[in-house]
């Protein structure tokens, strides 16, 4: 009686402590954002905040470090942040061509890998007027003459560009000479092309959502595995350019942590994005809900990582 007695107290300090681990990495917690405020990773480094705060942590903050592509956040996190269990970070797929780019020294395997959050995927559009009708269409101008056909999108490098290069890929063309034409926001590449200064352009669903519903842009295809629940868009792959991608936002947290720190930060962001009040998030923001966690990330940091070097080379941004 007294040995069951002395291991259920043991039990229970255990159970204490424990919590207690969990207690002290959630509360006072900083998530990092590496960009301005009101972006993308500026908007997710809030939302989670807001519900951690919401599930019971305290303290907790969200710190924009923004530049060169979230590298310089990247770069505080692994250097300035190593070991410090209470701090988080920020990224997605946009970093990884920001980290090959800017030949950054520091780069995501360096990081101790949370979760993937969310995702949006990308769409292909054209002018309502545009003599293509359809991605076939497209796909033939493409293993025609690859550098004759403009494609408008986001930042030299980002996740537009990647999909540019993999649908020519996978259209036959020469992605060597892609013709990708890098705007800085989402207003100047529509411009471009409802003016027809490039022929097609990418973007994730929601930037152009108003014009193609509109009839101004005519959507060829998204970048989803499958047809996705309420929106009437074909895939790529289903229209025979098999290729799928989305534009993920993850967490990581600095490097040096122990077992027992990074479980604390694994459960408390798994209570969080399995909380009604991040489901409201995602459906209030249109998010798609994309959660990996742990080991599952850290392998599709690799994998994403030998995808973006193997684009980004093809067409000469990346030695």
């Amino acid at each position: 009686m007294i040995r069951r007695t002395f291991t259920a107290a043991l039990l229970a300090v255990s159970l204490l402590a424990g919590s207690a681990v969990t207690a002290r990495a959630v509360d006072d917690l900083r998530i990092i954002a590496p960009a301005k405020p009101g972006g993308g990773w500026d908007q997710t480094a809030r939302e989670l905040a807001e519900v951690m705060t919401a599930g019971g942590a305290k303290g907790v903050t969200v710190e924009n470090v923004p530049g060169a592509g979230g590298t310089v956040g990247l770069a505080q996190l692994i250097d300035q942040e190593k070991g410090k269990p209470n701090v988080l970070m920020v990224n997605g797929l946009v970093m990884l061509g920001a980290i090959l780019t800017n030949q950054s020294p520091v780069n995501l395997s360096m990081t101790t890998p949370i979760a993937r959050l969310t995702g949006e995927y990308e769409v292909i559009v054209v002018p309502a007027a545009s003599e293509i009708k359809t991605l076939a269409d497209l796909a033939a101008k493409l293993k025609a003459d690859t550098g004759a056909v403009a494609i408008g999108g986001g930042s030299a490098g980002g996740t537009d560009h990647i999909l540019a290069g993999l649908v020519v890929k996978a259209a036959g063309g020469d992605v060597t000479k892609l013709n990708y034409v890098p705007f800085s926001g989402g207003g100047e590449a529509l411009a471009a092309i409802l003016g027809g200064h490039v022929a097609a352009g990418i973007s994730g669903l929601s930037e152009w959502a108003g014009q193609i519903a509109s009839g101004e842009l005519r959507v060829l295809g998204i970048s989803a595995p499958e047809r996705q629940a309420g929106i009437d868009i074909p895939t790529l792959k289903e229209q025979g350019i098999d290729v799928e991608l989305a534009n993920w936002r993850a967490i990581v947290a600095p490097p040096g942590l122990d077992d027992a720190q990074k479980k604390a930060l694994l459960d408390a962001v798994d209570a969080a994005v399995k909380s009604d009040a991040w489901k409201k998030v995602l459906e209030e923001k249109k998010w798609t809900d994309l959660y990996l966690p742990g080991d599952g990330f850290a392998k599709l940091i690799e994998q994403e990582t030998a995808l973006t070097t193997e684009i980004l080379k093809s067409v000469g941004l990346v030695q």
